[in-house]
């Protein structure tokens, strides 16, 4: 339905303005901070994208998908029972098989996200694309995180991004398919909202802000903006589709200020893992640092964190 971004308009200023307004938040203190931060946790895609990934830190990624928080810490809080952990462990596809596998091993049923579609440049042939989706799918993925061609963006070819999505659909077959829109290259604001919608009239399960390599990656602007064609598409259509920030959050307040925008745009039912997640590599390891203050009233040591 190209009628649905043929006049849109996105007041830049205005979508500044409140992003630095959202950056002044203050976050929650105490037991509320603790409560938001394992909810932070549960909806975490635990990445390791590294030309030198092995399958020895795959598995320890794995075992750390599984316990993200310290048990002892966990019991403090009466949480060591209610289940929490990452919502996937995100690889490349030659790492999927060593992610499933290390998962299996451990008895948990944490699906195994796998790049895909010419990560993260997207300058691949359709052909390989799909081929790539496929083979990631055969080795067991339940999630793909596609990225698109920024040209067909760039260039106005709205209806080209949409068969090209619509392909990629197709090949994930059962897995859930996330749309990365590398937003940092997209040229302007009106361009994400277009991309956004176009994303998910193709079949889009989430869309997502990065492939976390862009000079720019997950920003508040981008993010109301997303959003904001997240809540169009549902008002239109019925359907919910999830939305994923990735790149360059790194810290615990980032995680909260992200919840609580999902929060105030989407509403309490996109908090889950189903409808949000957050892309990140190192922000678990703060994440914890916080739980562990908060339980002990100190400052963790290297070795308190072993595994972080």
């Amino acid at each position: 339905e190209l009628g649905w971004i043929s006049k849109v308009h996105v007041n830049r200023p205005a979508v500044v303005r409140h992003a630095e307004h959202i950056k002044k938040w203050r976050t929650v203190k105490g037991n509320w901070q603790a409560a938001w931060l394992l909810k932070a946790v549960t909806c975490i895609d635990l990445t390791t994208l590294s030309g030198d990934d092995t399958p020895s830190n795959v598995r320890r990624l794995c075992f750390k998908a599984k316990h993200p928080i310290r048990e002892d810490l966990l019991k403090a809080l009466d949480m060591h029972d209610k289940g929490i952990t990452v919502g996937a462990v995100c690889v490349y596809p030659t790492r999927v098989s060593d992610a499933v596998n290390a998962l299996k091993a451990a008895g948990c049923d944490i699906p195994v996200a796998s790049v895909a579609a010419g990560f993260p440049s997207g300058q691949t042939p359709l052909e390989t694309k799909l081929a790539e989706i496929k083979l990631a799918v055969e080795y067991g993925a339940r999630e793909i995180d596609i990225v698109i061609s920024r040209s067909l963006v760039l260039t106005g070819q709205w209806e080209g991004l949409y068969k090209e999505i619509r392909q990629c659909r197709e090949a994930c077959g059962e897995a859930h398919m996330k749309t990365i829109l590398a937003t940092g290259e997209l040229g302007s604001l009106a361009n994400v909202y277009k991309a956004s919608m176009i994303a998910m009239m193709a079949g889009s399960d989430f869309i997502k802000t990065s492939t976390g390599k862009e000079v720019e990656n997950a920003t508040f602007p981008v993010g109301v903006v997303m959003m904001r064609a997240i809540r169009e598409f549902y008002w239109q259509t019925g359907n919910k589709v999830g939305f994923k920030p990735a790149g360059g959050i790194r810290t615990a307040k980032e995680a909260i200020t992200w919840l609580m925008l999902v929060k105030e745009e989407l509403g309490v039912e996109w908090l889950t893992p189903e409808l949000f997640r957050l892309g990140a590599s190192s922000l678990l390891e703060d994440i914890e640092k916080q739980i562990f203050y908060h339980v002990t009233g100190s400052c963790a040591l290297q070795h308190d964190l072993a595994t972080a």
